[in-house]
């Protein structure tokens, strides 16, 4: 696993975060963690916070990584997709060997 490899926030993915603090009314920043659990090992969860904790590393002004979760996340894309099933953050993650269907959960 390559740690230097930069994560990438799609414009969608900002667009989406920036709607989300608009209706609320406060800034907003979008926090991606890697959890034990899940079906294939790990999962991602995604959670929205008003501010970056000390030793989080901030992606494009938009995404908190705590310092656990970034090798796991290096090299990943956080997108935003709308599709008929639902709308939802996604993480395209070379890291990941194999995933379950429905994309929350992986494996390295």
């Amino acid at each position: 696993m390559n740690l230097t490899m930069p994560i990438e926030v799609t414009e969608r993915a900002k667009a989406r975060i920036a709607e989300i603090a608009e209706a609320e009314g406060a800034p907003k920043k979008l926090r991606v963690a890697v959890l034990g659990g899940g079906c294939s090992g790990f999962q991602y969860e995604f959670a929205l916070e008003d501010a970056a904790k000390p030793d989080d590393m901030v992606v494009a002004d938009a995404v908190l990584i705590d310092p656990e979760s970034l090798p796991l996340l290096s090299g990943s894309v956080i997108d935003f997709k709308d599709e008929l099933i639902g709308a939802r953050f996604a993480v395209q993650n070379p890291n990941a060997t194999s995933s379950c269907g429905c994309g929350v959960s992986f494996s390295i």
